[in-house]
């Protein structure tokens, strides 16, 4: 067959047999999928030959773009050794290695000791969430606290998609249908100044969000197993960057009513807000902290659930005290995802990652500004690398478009078009580009979003 009739039937067999995730499957079935064939550095090709800049890092993942020649090595290295041996009752060098090459970031990142320092692998987001909600109501339980067995979150918070992890999410469309299958969680309000929902305005309204949040925290702080937070920008919620102090503010909270701080760092860890951390910006230090997505440079799937010493510590019994943390996965620890992880992890250090991301930053900011003064921009905001630009069709009264006019989406659509892919959220158009993205491709996707923002709202 030839390239078009090899390409109908990967498209004919894709609708039949693929369901793909968040994706309405009619509308899919009507249209001509974009097949990837082939990435290389800040770029994907499609099985017609077009190549598209990676304005979405393939959903987060690759900070490092496609095909890293370090993590293509250690992963090719390792596959000549061992591909997977189980971390139930075994251990293996490549998780060994990552682990303390972990614990001795968090240390150089926070500048102190007592961080989160013992290591629980898994393999995404969500299962890194469900590891921390679980293991933080069972650290209570050994502690006598059988009372506390409820988790605080936020409105607008993402934590990924399996029950518990939807538990203490708070993104109504995508959260709503499982209704009747969640336990009960404690929301706040969501730190989301453009859209404030208790009607203040930042900086004059001094941080009330904290302050209700800090109410519902005085009134069922015995109930309490953790508040869990994603640090600086609630991401799949819309982008949504919380000001100044709010953090910080929530981690004395948690501090003064006895409460754990579990960090949701899936989307913004690993370099994504300019620091390796997101909770380093405001110098807060989790009891918890979940990490996925970039751990690997986006290569394999792989997880990682952080908790203190004395949390670790308060699982520690003879067999029959039955205090084991009953919880695990086939591919725990996994030593391909490790290897890769490892590989990455040096990445940082030999290309100095963080300080290299400053200009290109600084070019991200710029654009955001210039962005605001288009008529349907109604915010853009950004940390380090990660943005959001907010479409209204009125800007006074920051009415939304209608979301089944799919406005965010025809954007998308306007950009693949002129090769560059994004995913919306919404009525927010995401820019998540590979950290290590060139100032000339950056401002080469940055131009093509502006230009597709603008035709489509015209």
């Amino acid at each position: 067959m030839g390239l078009q009739e090899d390409n109908r039937h990967l498209e004919d067999a894709d609708r039949k047999y693929i369901w793909h995730p968040f994706t309405q499957m009619k509308e899919w079935e009507e249209a001509t999928p974009v097949i990837i064939t082939e990435g290389r550095d800040s770029f994907v090709k499609d099985s017609y030959g077009r190549w598209y800049l990676d304005g979405v890092s393939s959903l987060w993942v690759n900070i490092f773009g496609h095909r890293k020649k370090e993590i293509d090595e250690a992963i090719k290295a390792q596959v000549d050794r061992i591909s997977h041996s189980t971390l139930l009752g075994l251990s293996n060098a490549p998780a060994v290695e990552l682990a303390e090459k972990m614990v001795t970031l968090m240390n150089a990142s926070f500048g102190q000791t007592q961080v989160p320092a013992r290591v629980f692998f898994s393999d995404n987001g969500s299962t890194a969430v469900e590891v921390a909600l679980k293991m933080a109501f069972q650290y209570w339980q050994h502690l006598g606290e059988k009372q506390k067995r409820s988790f605080l979150s936020l409105n607008n918070a993402y934590h990924g998609d399996t029950l518990g992890a939807v538990s203490v999410g708070g993104v109504a469309i995508f959260h709503e249908a499982f209704g009747p299958l969640l336990f009960p969680t404690y929301k706040a309000p969501s730190p989301y100044c453009y859209r404030c929902e208790l009607g203040r305005e930042y900086p004059d309204c001094g941080l009330f969000c904290a302050d209700k949040l800090e109410e519902i925290m005085k009134d069922h702080h015995s109930e309490l197993a953790g508040l869990i937070i994603e640090p600086l920008v609630q991401a799949a919620g819309g982008m949504i960057v919380s000001p100044p102090g709010y953090l910080k503010r929530a981690r004395e909270l948690c501090t003064k009513y006895n409460i754990l701080l579990i960090a949701d760092e899936v989307a913004t860890g690993f370099g994504r807000t300019g620091r390796m951390f997101a909770c380093e910006h405001e110098h807060v230090i989790p009891d918890i902290i979940c990490l996925s997505k970039g751990i690997t440079g986006g290569y394999l799937p792989l997880a990682a659930t952080l908790a203190t010493e004395e949390i670790y510590r308060a699982f520690l019994g003879e067999f029959k005290d039955l205090k084991t943390f009953f919880h695990g996965h086939s591919y725990t620890g996994n030593p391909l995802a490790s290897a890769a992880a490892v590989a990455c992890l040096d990445i940082f250090t030999k290309e100095e990652t963080l300080s290299n991301m400053l200009p290109k930053i600084a070019l991200l900011d710029d654009w955001l500004r210039n962005m605001q003064a288009l008529p349907h921009v109604g915010d853009a905001r950004s940390r380090g690398l990660m943005a959001g630009v907010e479409l209204v069709p009125d800007k006074t009264t920051k009415i939304p478009y209608d979301w089944q006019e799919k406005v965010g989406w025809k954007v998308a659509y306007h950009a693949r078009d002129n090769g560059v892919i994004i995913r919306p959220l919404g009525n927010v158009v995401v820019i998540m580009p590979p950290l290590n993205i060139s100032i000339e491709n950056l401002g080469r996707m940055l131009k093509v979003l502006r230009d597709a923002i603008i035709s489509v709202t015209a």
